[in-house]
């Protein structure tokens, strides 16, 4: 199971998703200062009823804690879309770095 995977299985256990797409950047962050430790970027949308009633950084501060492992070693940088199923898509709010 690679990185991205991984990543996906967490998110999927903790928040039993209707949708979740889970995009590997790390390709177009090659030579970025940040990406030498070897954390990647990724791009996460993540629709759950386990949101519903939450402020963004609540939401944001659930997901984080869930992939709290990953977030040390392994993940660079996170842009989250995390909203409920009624909620319309916005854009995704850019975190890390």
């Amino acid at each position: 199971m690679d990185r991205r995977e991984r990543i996906e299985a967490r998110l999927r256990a903790v928040f039993a998703p209707l949708a979740l797409e889970v995009l590997d950047d790390s390709a177009r962050h090659r030579g970025h200062a940040g990406a030498a430790s070897g954390g990647g970027h990724y791009r996460v949308v993540l629709i759950s009823e386990r949101f519903r009633g939450l402020a963004r950084v609540e939401r944001h501060r659930m997901v984080y804690e869930a992939l709290a492992g990953e977030l040390r070693q392994e993940i660079h940088a996170l842009e989250l879309s995390a909203r409920c199923p009624d909620e319309p898509a916005g854009q995704l709010e850019g975190v890390g770095e």
